[in-house]
């Protein structure tokens, strides 16, 4: 019997990379993305259908999974993929974005799992892959938003691992770091309009930290691959932290500690620390 996983933003980077790998290894694939115009060379592969899903819209959720279970029947593995990232201040982000930061990163995952349980229950087998970030389990400065709906997806998937564990279904976390894909250039939202705030110097030394490090990033490949072990694994493992660039944070953090990690931010990125008291 063939496996199905239903993948989410496929137009681009980790999802179209997982998708070509799934059916690579003999899965039928459901690709979504909010445009399949964007598709391409996917949905030419072998055992690849495309599928038009917007994480933001239930209507379109539960359209989707209706498609794909009358289509396929079940539903095997559930990539949680689609988001992006709002970069900049805090103080500067208006409340549309920061409600679709929250819509598109964490209700869609909320949303989506919530629709496929129930087929995964009546097979008694399944596996729910959420996409977090390193950002999810450690903080890189002018991202607060971005790692509100990260921790946010870790602390869900986990608590989500018990309840699903007596069925048969396992919750599983991937927190790449960087990853040489579109997500800076197409998927990224910046909380400023101009360079008239009070954090313009801060934006533009975090920026210049962080284009110095874009040579440390992982293929989006590496990451599929990642992501196909989690769901096909059958262990009991919850987080699993995909690239070196992300191992390495996650040990200086364990290492340094909460204060020496910021410091150590603090001075990677030229910000400015704390005042003492």
């Amino acid at each position: 019997m063939k496996k199905i996983a239903l993948i989410t933003g496929c137009s681009s980077g980790i999802g179209r990379a997982a998708a070509t790998l799934f059916a690579a290894h003999g899965w039928q694939v459901v690709a979504t993305m909010r445009d399949p115009a964007k598709a391409g060379e996917l949905a030419r592969l072998p055992n690849v259908s495309i599928g038009k899903l917007d994480v933001t819209e239930p209507q379109s959720i539960a359209a989707l999974v209706k498609q794909t279970l009358d289509t396929w029947g079940r539903i095997d593995v559930l990539v949680n993929n689609a988001g992006f990232g709002a970069f900049g201040p805090f103080e500067t982000a208006s409340d549309a974005l920061i409600e679709r930061q929250l819509a598109t990163n964490l209700k869609g995952v909320f949303d989506l799992s919530r629709a496929v349980l129930p087929a995964m229950r009546r097979q008694g087998e399944g596996a729910i892959v959420n996409i977090a970030s390193i950002g999810g389990l450690t903080t890189m400065p002018l991202n607060a938003i971005y790692h509100a709906t990260k921790y946010a997806v870790v602390g869900f998937t986990e608590g989500l691992a018990y309840e699903l564990a007596p069925f048969g279904i396992r919750a599983k976390i991937i927190a790449p770091g960087g990853v040489r894909t579109e997500f800076a250039a197409g998927s990224l939202a910046l909380t400023f309009s101009d360079d008239q705030h009070p954090y313009a110097g801060m934006v533009g030394r975090v920026r210049q930290a962080f284009a110095g490090r874009a040579g440390q990033h992982s293929e989006p490949e590496d990451i599929a691959k990642v992501i196909y072990r989690a769901a096909t694994d059958g262990s009991a493992q919850i987080t699993y932290v995909a690239g070196a660039d992300a191992e390495a944070l996650l040990a200086a953090r364990a290492k340094l500690g909460e204060q020496g990690y910021v410091a150590m931010m603090n001075e990677r990125f030229n910000v400015a620390g704390p005042a003492s008291h």
